[in-house]
């Protein structure tokens, strides 16, 4: 039987918060777009992806007027996946006062890095607002030139969470590992927040193994354990690791319904043919899987038994789990659970086709299998090698660092 709520399942929650669920798209842009025009103080924008296209160009024209109006500005960006931005857009922030970083890799190229990598989105605006999802900057995620938006989901939040989403990208601007020193000291505005009446369950969660995080993982843990009635994810390159295959599979055998939604396009081929590998184990274990048909799906999102859901850039796979810094928020509210539920559940009725077992095998010959096999087993190597890599560098994490500078925050 599950294990009964108690505090341990309630720990890191604020209280006071307001929800809205965005969407991937132009939903998702103009609201960014809008928070960033009605920042007063200061604006931290973390990303994994910043390209300089019509989306890129348009964000970076809000963080420049914002700038104009002396809102003190931080800006990091993944040095991998943004090493496309141009040099003159980055110039330009730099001209306007706004602080920028790169989070580099161990080491990269235009085709491949090694290091952990800030795979989270997220724009926290005057300690008062934030806003966190799976949605990266660039046209591939907007509604551009009647071409839909990849699927994905971000969760607006007013209150103590967003306090929480500053507190969080303020550290990740002081303590994440430099290739360079900055320039210059940074003092920060300590900022209280505006805490809005309205009760609504919050916590910020964070995956970060080389820094000893693994809460997202964990709530993904429990999930599956509290279940009783039926849990849903949605979720792109979705390859489950041990530890969470096993929570899934109890909670199959205790009758709770499990439906997983996954890309019937993937941008990444070789994922896509070990997902489709996956579904023998899902098969097995009783579990719906369903083929998202409409764009490709980014998404990552869960919800189960109608009383909580999470949403972030974590996928659920071992990179995730031990290699990139992830941040999702969970949110313990019946009635925004069930808003969720409602709308996955749209999905699955309007976009997606279910898999039948039966004719899943019958289409799937021997060729294919194999090619799903070794899709499969390549992914598994990938995840081992970065995994023994991560490990070393979390050993290594305490040692002094030369490169690693002090900043005066409260």
């Amino acid at each position: 039987m599950p294990k009964k709520k108690g505090p341990k399942l309630l720990a890191g929650y604020t209280l006071h918060n307001k929800v809205r669920l965005v969407h991937g798209g132009t939903d998702y842009f103009s609201t960014l777009v809008q928070l960033i025009d009605q920042a007063k103080i200061t604006i931290h924008l973390q990303t994994y992806i910043f390209d300089g296209d019509e989306t890129g160009l348009l964000v970076s024209a809000a963080l420049l007027r914002a700038a104009h109006r002396q809102v003190q500005i931080f800006i990091l960006l993944d040095g991998y996946a943004s090493q496309h931005l141009p040099h003159t857009i980055i110039r330009e922030w730099k001209a306007a006062g706004i602080h920028f970083r790169w989070f580099w890799p161990l080491f990269k190229s235009r085709h491949f890095y090694l290091g952990r990598r800030m795979h989270h989105k997220v724009v926290a605006v005057d300690a008062s607002w934030g806003m966190a999802g799976g949605v990266n900057i660039s046209d591939r995620y907007n509604d551009i030139d009647g071409q839909k938006a990849w699927l994905d989901r971000a969760l607006l939040v007013e209150g103590q969470a967003a306090l929480k989403l500053h507190i969080t990208c303020r550290e990740m601007w002081t303590k994440a590992n430099w290739k360079k020193a900055p320039q210059n000291k940074v003092t920060f505005t300590r900022l209280p927040g505006v805490i809005p009446e309205e009760e609504c369950m919050v916590r910020v969660r964070r995956n970060d193994w080389v820094q000893g995080k693994n809460e997202i993982s964990r709530s993904y843990v429990e999930m599956f354990r509290h279940a009783q009635s039926h849990v849903i994810v949605l979720s792109a390159y979705f390859l489950p690791g041990s530890i969470l295959r096993k929570q899934m599979a109890q909670a199959a055998k205790r009758g709770v319904a499990i439906r997983i939604i996954v890309g019937g396009v993937s941008d990444v081929k070789v994922s896509r043919l070990a997902e489709q590998y996956m579904y023998r184990w899902l098969f097995k274990n009783q579990m719906q899987v369903y083929e998202y048909q409409g764009t490709v799906l980014h998404g990552k999102m869960a919800a189960y038994d109608g009383v909580w859901m999470t949403n972030g850039s974590y996928n659920v796979n071992r990179i995730s789990a031990y290699a990139s810094v992830e941040l999702n928020m969970d949110v313990r509210n019946n009635d925004f659970a069930a808003l969720v539920e409602t709308e996955l559940g749209e999905i699955i009725r309007d976009h997606c086709i279910q898999i039948i077992p039966e004719n899943y095998f019958l289409r799937t010959g021997l060729f294919r299998r194999f090619m799903q096999k070794v899709a499969y087993e390549t992914i598994r190597l990938i995840f081992f090698l970065f995994t023994f890599y991560f490990k070393q560098e979390k050993e290594s994490k305490n040692a002094p660092s030369p490169s690693k500078t002090r900043s005066t925050a409260p």
